[in-house]
């Protein structure tokens, strides 16, 4: 997938386009429909597909960071949408200048004479331009009047209820994440480095941890979780806690991951967590060795879930 930051890199070069548009965070079962019916339409048409989305996210723009956490940071996000067989991407810089620009002139610099948009497929409640007063019926609008056409896609159900971000972060931050993963269509991911910890894990319990350093991405729930731990290529069956280590009094909250029957030196290493299910809550224990106990009792049933075939990736 070619990924485009600058409008003008690309500005008359299309022959025609069927795009979609929208923030896509999580690029969750219902991003994933109408990604999915961009691509076929755009075959059907003979046409380019592209999908539009913004960095930074829209709302660390318009309310700073009084915002809640991504599901997906941008280089996976993009991972996610090329995987699903997109010809272009473009990664349009959000600011308070595009914010304010009508509908009409946001319509006729980016899709038109920036894309040549022929056909455009959009969410079921997809909103965009200056107070957000660019919705399917305004779309349409433009549509007749720059020659392009439009379709709005219905929502993606799950149970009785709409797939949604916001849906999905809830049930991560609860740690719910067994029950996130038919709304995503994959296991809950974080990616992030590994920095030295406290150094506890391998020297006083006898179970080395990975501490691994995550940005602006949603954290699960503070407890203990059967994972996959992915480095260098290797996925690997392991556990991972999340919390504060109140055993040990930590004031700061720490993501540290056991990796089964793996030793290596991970520090600088990216690494990537797939959250399969929450075993326990977080608690404080009376000493080492019942934490120690506790510890090979997680290891022995995060094995036993790893195992079956529910819970493969």
């Amino acid at each position: 997938m070619i990924v485009i930051r600058d409008i003008e890199d690309i500005r008359g070069t299309l022959r025609g386009a069927c795009a979609t548009i929208g923030n896509f965070d999580g690029v969750h079962k219902g991003h994933q429909k109408l990604i999915a019916r961009t691509r076929d339409k755009a075959l059907t048409n003979r046409q380019e597909c592209v999908v539009i989305t913004f960095e930074p996210h829209p709302l660390r723009v318009l309310a700073g960071k009084n915002t809640p956490p991504f599901i997906t940071l941008l280089d996976q996000k993009l991972e996610l949408i090329s995987a699903m067989g997109v010809e272009l991407c473009v990664v349009l810089e959000f600011s308070r200048c595009m914010a304010a620009l009508t509908p009409d002139d946001f319509v006729r610099r980016y899709l038109v004479d920036g894309l040549n948009v022929k056909e455009l497929v959009i969410g079921y409640d997809y909103a965009f331009g200056k107070g957000r007063s660019g919705n399917f019926e305004v779309l349409s609008e433009l549509g007749l009047k720059y020659g392009f056409g439009v379709e709005r896609v219905g929502p993606y159900m799950h149970g009785d209820a709409i797939v949604s971000s916001t849906r999905i972060r809830d049930l991560v931050r609860a740690g719910n994440v067994w029950d996130a993963r038919p709304l995503l269509g994959r296991f809950y991911t974080v990616v992030g480095k590994v920095e030295h910890g406290a150094n506890r894990g391998g020297r006083l319990l006898g179970f080395p941890t990975a501490n691994l350093k995550l940005v602006d991405e949603l954290c699960p729930g503070m407890g203990v979780y059967a994972v996959w731990a992915t480095v260098g290529g290797r996925t690997m069956p392991a556990v991972a806690n999340i919390g504060y280590n109140p055993t040990f009094g930590n004031e700061a909250m720490s993501v540290e991951v056991h990796i089964m029957d793996f030793e290596a030196d991970l520090y600088g290493a990216d690494l990537t967590v797939r959250f399969v299910q929450r075993l326990r809550s977080e608690r404080k224990f009376d000493g080492l060795d019942q934490l120690t106990e506790q510890i090979a009792k997680d290891i022995s049933l995060a094995r036993t879930i790893l195992a079956s075939s529910d819970a493969q990736i």
